[in-house]
């Protein structure tokens, strides 16, 4: 029998494919709560009633397929801001954020093109990027706020979030930050619990 992680790899690949092909069925161009309510419910109907989707992983999946994305979820308004190019293509799948790892790297790319723009006076593309951070710290407190998702990846989701706020309110000082936060006792308790829970699933 395949593992948990194994399982749970294939779930969430059906449920990319379901959320894409409703998508591409009902030409979302556009989605506001009542789709991505809609797309829950479908993807619960083809998996079962108790296949849980978060609505910023409907939403990130609609965003980087194209479709402009804006719903309010339990942090507040998630909105996907318009992009076009010269900043489409540069910015498509910047936030990821799959672990602590990824999370830091988002905001150092994002922070580098916030200084390049910045250099060239490019204000609609430094405010572009400080919408997609706020958009990733939103995504990221959602994550970390819901039953749904594991709790040693809501742990890692909070502590997302909370670099992305340190980015967004001081960004000079944003290099600084993980260096010193890795080496808290907080920090170092809260990931080796999570690191040895991981372990325990991965034996299931």
């Amino acid at each position: 029998m395949p593992n948990t992680r194994s399982k749970r790899a294939l779930q969430v690949k059906s449920k990319k494919q379901i959320i894409l092909e409703y998508r591409a069925m009902h030409g979302l161009e556009r989605a506001s709560t009542q789709e991505i309510r809609a797309i829950d419910a479908e993807v619960r109907r083809r998996l079962g009633p108790d296949v849980r989707t978060a609505p910023s992983y409907i939403a990130n999946v609609l965003s980087e397929a194209g479709t402009h994305v804006e719903f309010t979820g339990r942090s507040g308004p998630f909105v996907d801001p318009p992009m076009e190019e010269p900043y489409a293509t540069r910015l498509k799948g910047a936030l990821q954020f799959h672990d602590l790892e990824s999370g830091q790297a988002d905001i150092r790319m994002l922070d580098a093109l916030r200084r390049e723009y910045q250099h060239a006076s490019d204000r609609a593309g430094v405010e572009l990027v400080r919408s997609l951070a706020l958009k990733g710290k939103q995504r990221a407190e959602s994550l970390g706020a819901s039953a749904r998702v594991r709790p040693e990846k809501r742990r890692e989701k909070q502590e997302i979030a909370s670099w992305f706020r340190v980015w967004l309110e001081t960004p000079e000082l944003f290099f600084d930050w993980p260096g010193l936060r890795k080496q808290s006792e907080e920090f170092q308790r809260t990931f080796a619990e999570g690191s040895r829970q991981g372990a325990e699933d991965s034996k299931q």
